[in-house]
């Protein structure tokens, strides 16, 4: 083995300053299921019960997207008005979830549904703008205008007699 490399593998390794022993650094892997376990513990302490039979839940933003939770783990404590939902989420405009989600539409939400509905009303509006020339009178106008050029290309010159 090359005896540069040694030295330099050493030199990285050495935490402590000189004469102290080589260790490797120790690196410290946190785990989320710590997180997750304090959070049941707390949710445990507010008396949440698991609610059966829930296939999805939808969570309507201001701005028109929609937090949609499918087949998710569902608890509560009425008493403390707690809801707990964990699962997979994922983030979707209202508009792709349209079909199935007009029943959840409280006031508020069909008011947002139409705001986005004249919104998008607005934008089919820019129609095509009416026409105000006559397109066949310019066309024939280019045809003629061609064909005299191409005429007068072709015609033989006359030479000039001296």
């Amino acid at each position: 083995m090359n005896p540069e490399k040694l030295k330099k593998m050493q030199s990285e390794v050495r935490i402590g300053g000189k004469g102290m022993p080589r260790r490797k650094k120790k690196i410290v892997h946190t785990s989320s299921a710590v997180d997750d376990k304090k959070l049941q513990l707390s949710l445990k302490k507010l008396g949440v019960n698991t609610i059966p039979g829930i296939e999805e839940v939808n969570m309507i933003k201001n701005d028109g997207s929609v937090i949609h939770f499918n087949n998710p783990k569902t608890q509560a404590s009425l008493g403390t008005n707690t809801f707990a939902i964990t699962g997979h989420s994922e983030t979707k405009m209202i508009t792709e979830m349209l079909p199935n989600i007009i029943s959840q539409l409280g006031p508020e939400g069909l008011n947002q549904l139409k705001k986005l509905a004249t919104a998008a009303a607005a934008e089919e509006d820019d129609d095509v703008p009416e026409l105000t020339e006559n397109f066949e009178e310019v066309s024939k106008k280019e045809a003629e205008t061609k064909e005299a050029a191409a005429a007068s290309s072709k015609a033989p010159e006359v030479p000039a007699s001296s």
